[in-house]
């Protein structure tokens, strides 16, 4: 028996195609980092309790958002010569679809959102991505991506822009982990792993290492 092939073409071939340009035009670097969330799942839970059901990554995105409206030049994209920082923070999600395709389609201003208005607009964007519903725009018109892990044995790992953006979080598998506190003492805290991917044309080392201790920062606060 001869091997299987398997045509890249349709929405397969698409993405090949997008990531393969993504690769060769952006100059893609990625900074990784621990992050403790004890404090953010026990939040979940206590909002679970009061009848408010959000996810992990509902919580994620909407840390993300917050930040993202302090560190601006995270949020837009690249045409040309020239970087567009978008005022409004269209968040894509990395939602992964049967015969292991990937959509990333777009909740749009999410900075007006509440947590819960975050976690009907994401379930209705799986919902629909499953359907095959998605539009144009809610297909192309990201300004940045967040790209989910958690349920692998994952920790870190390398996510590719989704261009013309200038940057995508990955986010990877929580664990446990023994810590020590402020006062010396060891705990045994939840940790995750995140992965920020960013197109080093637009932004430098520095201002994205900031950029993901804030947000380490913001979800250690929740």
């Amino acid at each position: 028996m001869g091997d299987q092939v398997i045509p890249l073409r349709g929405v397969r071939g698409m993405i090949a195609v997008n990531m393969r340009r993504s690769l060769d035009e952006a100059a893609q670097l990625t900074h990784h980092a621990s992050c403790d969330v004890t404090n953010l799942l026990q939040y979940k839970e206590s909002l679970g309790q009061k009848g408010f059901k959000v996810s992990v990554e509902d919580l994620f995105c909407k840390c993300l958002v917050d930040v993202l409206k302090d560190y601006p030049f995270m949020n837009g994209h690249i045409e040309g010569n020239n970087i567009y920082v978008s005022e409004s923070i269209h968040l894509s999600i990395a939602i992964a679809l049967e015969d292991n395709l990937l959509v990333a389609p777009t909740i749009f201003e999410a900075q007006n959102l509440s947590l819960i208005e975050v976690n009907q607009s994401r379930k209705e964007l799986v919902k629909r991505a499953k359907q095959g519903k998605l539009s144009i725009a809610e297909m192309t018109k990201g300004t940045f991506t967040i790209s989910n892990l958690g349920l692998s044995r994952v920790e870190h790992f390398t996510p590719i822009i989704n261009i013309p953006q200038i940057a995508i979080l990955g986010i990877g598998q929580t664990v446990k982990r023994p810590i020590v506190n402020s006062d010396g003492d060891i705990e045994i805290r939840s940790v995750v792993g995140l992965s920020l991917t960013f197109d080093h044309r637009a932004v430098d080392g520095g201002p994205a290492a900031a950029f993901l201790s804030s947000l380490c920062e913001r979800i250690e606060q929740v």
